[in-house]
């Protein structure tokens, strides 16, 4: 393992990135959306959550600009996502935060629970039936460039075409007050369309969970005008109705709630380290 203080690589080449230090003992790794979205896109979301403990940006091998370093497997996707385990396994006191499919990742690996303190999954899902109702929304909402956009994608796969195409389905992800913001997020990461082939080949159609928190203090947070992923689906999910699991709906919100209401993010974070320092 190549390790410093501030960034280091597993053995199968997930890369940590130190983002914030604050005073507390957990170690919070945020795994991004997408895939294909670096880990980037999370920095926000670590100050707004201000966190108690050191707070990782974590980018699966392959992902995001987590490529062309020698810590990197030359075939990077063959362990995803299971390769999570050696990132949790390598800290203390971990609390694992998932957006969107990164969430879907965290689920469909059930040795990560006996490694974790807690769990978050941000506007994300427990099976791919949040897809088919995606599909049906989106084609009662067009968006003016998005068609053509999705036809040079299909054509030329490549990082390029796939940053024009997320963003041009920007408005999709964030309410009309936040989508300035939003767009410049994404217009600024790093994207890899080999790992959105991966997911699309491997992952996405076929994920169910395959653990739901037993006894982990657990954090759902979604937007309430998300609409990319259903969130009704964790209202008929076996394992995340009971009293160790949180649910924070976050108001006037999209699908990246912490860009359009910060305030009701950090509290949503606020109300599960208060779980964590009780125990």
């Amino acid at each position: 393992m190549e390790r410093s203080a501030d960034e280091y690589w597993t053995a199968s080449g997930v890369r940590l990135r130190r983002a914030t230090t604050r005073r507390g003992p957990w170690n919070w790794l945020f795994l991004a959306g997408g895939p294909g979205l670096g880990s980037e896109s999370l920095a926000g979301l670590v100050q707004v959550a201000a966190v108690p403990g050191t707070a990782w940006l974590l980018d699966l091998p392959g992902d995001g600009s987590n490529r062309g370093f020698p810590a990197v497997p030359t075939h990077p996707f063959r362990r995803w996502p299971h390769v999570l385990t050696e990132a949790v396994a390598s800290l203390e006191d971990v609390v694992m935060v998932g957006h969107s499919t990164g969430g879907m990742f965290l689920l469909s690996v059930p040795e990560l629970e006996q490694h974790l303190s807690a769990l978050v999954l941000v506007s994300s899902a427990p099976h791919a039936g949040w897809r088919p109702a995606f599909e049906q929304w989106a084609q009662a909402h067009p968006l003016p460039g998005l068609e053509d956009a999705a036809g040079r994608y299909a054509a030329d796969p490549s990082d390029e075409t796939l940053r024009a195409l997320t963003l041009a389905a920007a408005p999709w992800n964030f309410t009309t007050a936040g989508l300035p913001q939003g767009r410049a997020l994404l217009d600024a990461l790093p994207y890899c369309h080999e790992a959105v082939a991966w997911a699309g080949t491997h992952f996405d159609q076929r994920y169910r969970a395959l653990w739901s928190p037993q006894a982990l203090p657990t954090l759902l947070i979604s937007g309430a005008q998300d609409h990319v992923v259903d969130q009704q689906l964790w209202e008929q999910a076996r394992g995340f109705e009971q009293p160790h699991v949180l649910r924070h709906t976050v108001e006037q919100a999209g699908h990246f709630p912490w860009i359009d209401n910060p305030d009701a993010v950090r509290a949503a974070f606020t109300d599960l380290t208060a779980r964590l320092e009780s125990q």
